[in-house]
């Protein structure tokens, strides 16, 4: 065990934390070199095709002597529960800074998710090949924030591996081994996935312990008893050892056959012991609902199965069943945020070869009705009528954006535009500022992102967390399509913006949706009332094109007749609506 180092790599998103590990991968000689590719840890083609880490993934290294388990975690702040369970997971974490970019919004919210777990933190600065690379400001941001020396601090270049060596040697000199004295076995499960041949495969962190094939052991939350058919560890691929001893990283294959069973956060005990379970991890709570049906409604079951596989290997997702009156059964499910509804969504597509239809993204409101009753509203569909509501309360969130000072006056007008409420404003050196403000998290919900960005020509990062719930006035308004409402396009919006909101989804909708044979009248409407409307025109036959020469009145009675038919066809035609308009509606 005084051999063992267990470590993660924690950074903002796309500051090369998928690289770095690479390197690591190929100095330590885990991976052959003719073996090696980008993102190697990256397992999904998804993951690959947008250049970001969406699960955290494990591998073991040797170097000199010790053993290191490196976790290489995700930078995006929809996937921060990964990066936790990570870091309950570690003795050390290596904060990895680009040396282009300097500290940003995600580094500052992971540093402090390391630091409340008392972890040791090795400040790695990186691409200091990069001719834009300005390492000496770099360093003071970071001496500034931990407090530490500027010779502790790595420069490297992931890319080239220069520097990664002695990245390498100050992990094993620094990070300190896992440490106890107990015997009873206690496993923390920190991660699980499905595999088709094996079953659901469980991802442990041993803290206390041994444990080998064929022993008999036990689930502590549900008392669910089993046996070790396999268990091992990464390189990164699966290698079967037939038994992993205290802290120890490695997989665990059972006889579970129940999907929901293998909880993230649970503790593996065998079956005799009277060990205490591990605290495991705090409820992660979803931030965006939304609604996913199946288009075809023979793929219900399917779709179950999906997303209770896709649970395994994420936590922080929330479902339950739900029904629609126009979309049939299907599921409500609960995000981090939209970027992870996004991912979940192209997941059950390309994994699955599942066609869906996703409902208009909503967030969770506290409804006190006028009989004293509460509840928790998380989609439209369930507002009541107006006159039965006493308040509604919506979630704020407390957002950092890490900017150059030059764009200040740019940002702090469009986040008070968001209904952004000003706390205040720190200075991390003389030319960049930290602003601290509170706001809806309907306000961010969409395009805030992309907006910070563009605003500050892209040097702007931003991270947020749970702050309150805070009373407001909504209202729910309905979209209908050839006058009939579309369920799925149903949203909750601010009383004072369903106006300009309305005007723009119809306006959207008559730019993304298909013409048909008849004209289509495209309306918002709030409690009955039509708010905003646009017309789709028909699509149009020349009729008379057949006729050459006599009487005009035979081009009358055609075009009459024409103008019958697609009357008739306003009233009795119905528009299928595809997936792309309603992504379009949803990213308005």
């Amino acid at each position: 065990m005084e051999n063992i180092r267990n470590f993660c790599i924690i950074a903002h998103i796309d500051h090369g934390k998928s690289t770095l590990a690479d390197r690591m991968l190929e100095i330590t000689a885990t991976v052959e070199k003719r073996k090696m590719k980008a993102q190697l840890l990256d397992q999904m083609e998804l993951e690959r095709e947008r250049g970001i880490t969406i699960k955290l993934q494990p591998a073991r290294m040797d170097w000199q002597g010790s053993v290191l388990n490196l976790i290489d975690t995700p930078g995006h702040v929809d996937f921060t529960y990964e990066v936790s369970r990570s870091l309950a997971a570690v003795e050390g974490a290596v904060l990895l800074v680009d040396a282009t970019q300097g500290i940003e919004a995600q580094t500052l919210a992971n540093l402090y998710l390391a630091i409340d777990q008392n972890l040791t933190i090795i400040p790695v600065i990186n691409k200091i090949d990069l001719p834009a690379a300005d390492v000496e400001k770099v360093s003071k941001e970071i001496v500034n924030l931990l407090g530490c020396k500027i010779e502790d601090i790595h420069k490297v270049s992931a890319k080239t591996g220069e520097g990664v060596e002695e990245v390498l040697n100050t992990i094993v000199e620094k990070v300190p081994p896992p440490s106890t004295d107990k015997d009873d076995l206690q496993a923390l499960i920190f991660d699980s996935g499905y595999d088709e041949y094996r079953g659901v495969v469980i991802y442990i962190r041993i803290f206390a312990g041994n444990i080998k094939k064929g022993d008999k052991i036990k689930f502590a939350a549900n008392d669910e008893e089993s046996e070790v058919l396999d268990v091992g560890y990464f390189k990164p691929h699966w290698v079967s050892s037939g038994e992993l001893h205290n802290g120890n990283i490695g997989y665990l294959i059972t006889g579970v056959k129940n999907l929901e069973k293998a909880q993230v956060g649970d503790t593996i005990l065998h079956v005799k012991s009277s060990a205490q379970a591990l605290p495991g991890y705090k409820e992660v709570k979803p931030m965006v609902y939304a609604g996913i049906f199946p288009q075809e409604g023979d793929d219900y079951q399917k779709l179950r199965e999906a997303i209770l596989k896709l649970k395994l290997s994420d936590a922080s997702l929330e479902f339950e069943p739900a029904s629609s009156q126009a979309l049939g059964f299907g599921f409500r499910c609960g995000f981090l945020g939209m970027l992870h509804l996004e991912i979940f969504q192209e997941r059950l597509k390309r994994e699955f070869d599942l066609e869906l239809i996703v409902t208009t993204p909503t967030v969770a409101y506290n409804l006190y009705l006028s009989d004293g009753k509460e509840t928790i509203l998380t989609t439209p569909l369930e507002f009541p009528d107006p006159s039965k509501v006493a308040k509604v309360e919506e979630p704020y969130m407390h957002i950092e954006v890490v900017t150059p000072k030059e764009y200040i006056g740019g940002l702090m007008s469009y986040i008070s535009e968001q209904k952004g409420i000003s706390k205040d404003a720190q200075y991390l050196d003389e030319d960049r500022v930290v602003l601290n403000y509170s706001i809806p998290l309907a306000s961010i919900l969409v395009d805030f992102y992309d907006n910070i960005k563009s605003i500050s020509s892209g040097y702007a990062s931003l991270n947020y967390d749970f702050a309150d719930y805070r009373e407001c006035d909504l209202v729910k308004m309905e979209i209908l399509v050839a006058e009939n409402p579309v369920e799925a396009l149903t949203t909750l919006v601010y009383k004072e913006q369903a106006f300009s909101v309305g005007k723009k989804v119809v306006k959207k909708l008559k730019d993304v949706l298909p013409r048909q044979q008849f004209a289509v009248k495209l309306q918002a409407a709030v409690g009955g009332k039509i708010i905003a409307a646009e017309k789709l025109p028909a699509l149009r036959k020349d009729v008379t094109a057949k006729l050459y020469g006599g009487d005009v009145t035979r081009k009358r009675k055609l075009l009459e007749k024409q103008k019958k038919g697609k009357k008739k066809m306003a009233k009795l035609g119905k528009v299928d609506i595809p997936q792309e308009a309603y992504l379009a509606v949803l990213k308005r």
